[in-house]
């Protein structure tokens, strides 16, 4: 292949780095009411949503991140959940994960922004596969602090899936400790929260650490994984927080007994033996998180630039 022959998509992952993408073609470029959005058709992911420049899901390997996003929490949870809340999410792939839950009646997806919904739901039903009308499903376009606040419904589960917090972007104030405390307020007596929490790589830990770090403050249990996505080109960090079960602590049989039972449909990446790889973080990061002590909150944000 020539590489003269394409069109480059070039995502900077680090100030000094980058990751490129042959373009087939460009679907949709348009400026929301908060963000730059592009749906490209890429050469070797498919169809590709990005947001500000980053890419945020690929049409090949989605279920990578969108599995370990959302499946950890499941079998976290010490009954079967009802209830479960997505923050962000915008392509509705991280709600369909959350339907899978054949005991969920009730599904909340909280994005701010309309627009970015509307084209993913036009233009990546490979990714939503319909989540939208699923009669469980509720769709709401506020901002999520606000709903946290105002709202006095308890959830099981609660998957936070954000754009990372960029200056005067949509989800700066969204990773702040006193977010994460309204989180905690709206999750039933033991329920489970995970999140996307940045890149995992040698030397770009300080995203990672200091949203790991916040969440010590807050609740009891707070367990930091990884999974490597290949279309961001870096190892990607998530984080599970819990009022009860630790899932550092649970086997590969109990995570594959307890999955069998609350995920129904198509399971391409999570299961036991994935479980157990993601939660054994090696040394340095979790030095690196011994090391933190950042604290982020409302009056010191983090922003990524």
């Amino acid at each position: 292949m020539n590489p003269r022959n394409h069109k480059w998509f070039f995502e900077a992952t680090t100030a000094v780095e980058g990751h490129v993408h042959a373009i087939v073609r460009t679907i949709v470029s348009a400026q929301t009411k908060f963000q730059q959005m592009e749906i490209l058709d890429t050469a070797s992911y498919g169809k590709c949503l990005v947001l500000d420049g980053r890419i945020q899901s690929s049409q090949a390997d989605e279920f990578i991140y969108h599995e370990a996003l959302v499946h950890p929490g499941l079998p976290a949870l010490d009954a079967e959940p009802n209830r479960a809340l997505v923050i962000g999410g915008g392509e509705g792939a991280t709600l369909r994960e959350v339907l899978k839950c054949p005991t969920i009646t009730r599904a909340v997806m909280v994005d701010i922004d309309d627009e970015v919904v509307a084209l993913c739901r036009e233009h990546l039903p490979e990714m939503h596969r319909g989540a939208f009308d699923d009669p469980r499903a509720e769709l709401r376009h506020e901002d999520a602090r606000a709903y946290l606040e105002r709202t006095d419904e308890r959830f099981d589960l609660i998957v936070v899936d954000l754009v990372e917090p960029l200056e005067e972007g949509p989800a700066c104030m969204l990773f702040t400790g006193e977010f994460y405390m309204l989180v905690r307020e709206r999750l039933s007596p033991k329920g489970v929260m995970t999140m996307q929490a940045g890149m995992t790589k040698v030397g770009e830990l300080s995203f990672f650490t200091a949203v790991h770090r916040t969440l010590e403050q807050v609740f009891p249990i707070v367990a930091g994984y990884q999974a490597f996505v290949s279309c961001f080109g870096v190892p990607w960090g998530f984080i599970l927080a819990s009022k009860g079960i630790d899932p550092r602590q649970q086997t590969a049989q109990t995570i594959d007994r307890l999955c069998a039972r609350r995920i129904t449909g198509p399971v391409e990446y999570w299961g036991g033996a994935a479980h157990l790889h993601s939660f054994n973080l090696p040394k340095f990061i979790s030095e690196a998180v011994r090391q933190q002590d950042r604290l982020i909150t409302d009056k010191h944000p983090l922003v990524v630039s």
